[in-house]
């Protein structure tokens, strides 16, 4: 049987970057991790991927959780790093 961190580990993501997509789209994370998964093997997926975290973000600074926002930038930061040649073929 696999456990979430397994499914985690397949979708070629991270636990933050699956909960940006939770919290995003309001879906728990077990589908986050699917829906991560399609949209990390689709050929848009990537920059949708970054406008969730960056919709996160804005959202955070929005109800002035600036700690939260600051974590999104982080989140933010790594996916770009983690996946900067599937960012740049997307963009």
């Amino acid at each position: 049987m696999l456990t979430i961190e397994d499914c985690i580990a397949l979708s070629g993501l991270n636990e933050a970057e699956i909960e940006a997509i939770s919290e995003h789209e309001h879906i728990p994370e077990i589908v986050a991790v699917e829906y991560g998964n399609y949209l990390m093997h689709s050929p848009d997926g990537v920059p949708m991927l970054k406008r969730i975290i960056l919709d996160d973000i804005a959202a955070a600074e929005q109800r002035n959780d600036l700690k939260h926002a600051l974590h999104l930038r982080l989140v933010l930061r790594h996916f770009i790093r983690t996946h900067r040649d599937l960012h740049k073929v997307a963009n």
